[in-house]
């Protein structure tokens, strides 16, 4: 964070990155975003945060608790104010009608739809810093930095496999591979996803539900269930009613789903449907389950193709390994990101 700041706009940038990061806001197409409002001797006036999509954002929710007491504040906000027109007026209209002078943000807004409000607020007269605390910022909103950066959904692909890299045994069962505990962390990943999808071949071999079905999670509250593939389901599954995109493309189905505000894909498929995310480059992280066993080369690998070769094959970066019960569940990034 910048140290030039004065003590009152540092702690108060401290205390809206952690309304952000408190929020809740983590699934959907907004970011998580938290607003400080300080008088002009820096003392709290008011403070607010998102509550996700519809809903007010920080710099409003913080404008309305303060009231009159507003003018002549400084807002100091972990995001760049928004500058369009969404399902709620810009942020840049709301803090000059409120006669905010001064606004303090901590990352500049990547969203090209959304950004320029810093601009905005200078045209208008507002003494504007930022961004004051970029790489914290980006950690609070990262998945969501990173799908605005990429202009697609970010990709986790969950693997629950063999030590050999098998997800089957011989006989094509794979119920269950790996231990409760494992299980119990993939409705977690669920849960903090905005779709889950998976093949069609999957689907009708499996039946899988694809619900997230973690503690504290509510039926109300769930991810988009997707199903990718040209073949039908009968009228009895499980996923009759999710959303079925026809195509084997991942940049046709990442398009399509962005296009339903999807920014966070966790991807619960078969070898085939893995191989073609992987040589297309599309999966960002993995969340490796690994089983203590061994399967052979009669079950199904992880996925088909590869690489032709070791130097074209892509490295991944390791960022933590996880003891679940008798598995280990390791999480892996894309290097560059």
């Amino acid at each position: 964070m910048t140290a030039q700041l004065p003590r009152a706009e540092r702690r108060a940038m401290q205390r809206a990155l952690a309304l952000a990061e408190n929020s809740g806001v983590n699934r959907g197409p907004n970011p998580a975003v938290g607003c400080v409002l300080l008088d002009p001797d820096g003392n709290l006036l008011a403070e607010g945060w998102h509550r996700g999509p519809g809903t007010a954002h920080a710099e409003v929710a913080a404008l309305e608790a303060a009231g009159e007491a507003a003018r002549g504040a400084t807002a100091v906000v972990s995001l760049e104010p928004c500058s369009h027109h969404g399902r709620t007026p810009p942020c840049t209209s709301a803090l000059l009608a409120a006669g905010v002078t001064r606004v303090v943000f901590g990352q500049a807004d990547p969203n090209p739809d959304a950004a320029g409000g810093a601009g905005v607020l200078r045209a208008a007269g507002v003494a504007v810093v930022g961004p004051v605390a970029a790489d914290e910022a980006w950690e609070v909103n990262r998945d969501w930095n990173l799908a605005q950066t990429l202009r697609r959904p970010v990709v986790l692909w969950k693997v629950a496999a063999s030590l050999d890299g098998r997800i089957t045994a011989a006989d094509g069962g794979s119920k269950w591979i790996t231990s409760p505990e494992s299980r119990e962390q993939v409705h977690q990943l669920r849960a903090a996803a905005d779709a889950v999808v998976t093949g069609t071949g999957t689907a009708l071999a499996d039946r899988p539900r694809l619900t997230a079905r973690a503690p504290g999670v509510t039926p109300d509250v769930q991810p988009l269930r997707v199903v990718m593939g040209l073949s039908d389901l009968p009228s009895d599954h499980p996923l009759i009613d999710a959303v079925h995109l026809r195509t084997r493309d991942p940049v046709e189905a990442l398009s399509r789903l962005w296009e339903l505000d999807v920014r966070r894909v966790m991807l619960e498929c078969g070898p085939r449907l893995a191989g073609a995310f992987v040589e297309a480059d599309l999966v960002d992280r993995i969340a490796w389950f690994g089983a203590p066993m061994l399967l052979g080369d009669r079950g199904l690998p992880v996925m088909a193709g590869g690489p032709a070769n070791l130097p074209t094959a892509r490295r991944w970066r390791t960022v933590a390994l996880v003891q679940c019960g008798p598995d280990l569940r390791i999480d892996l990034e894309r290097e560059e990101t």
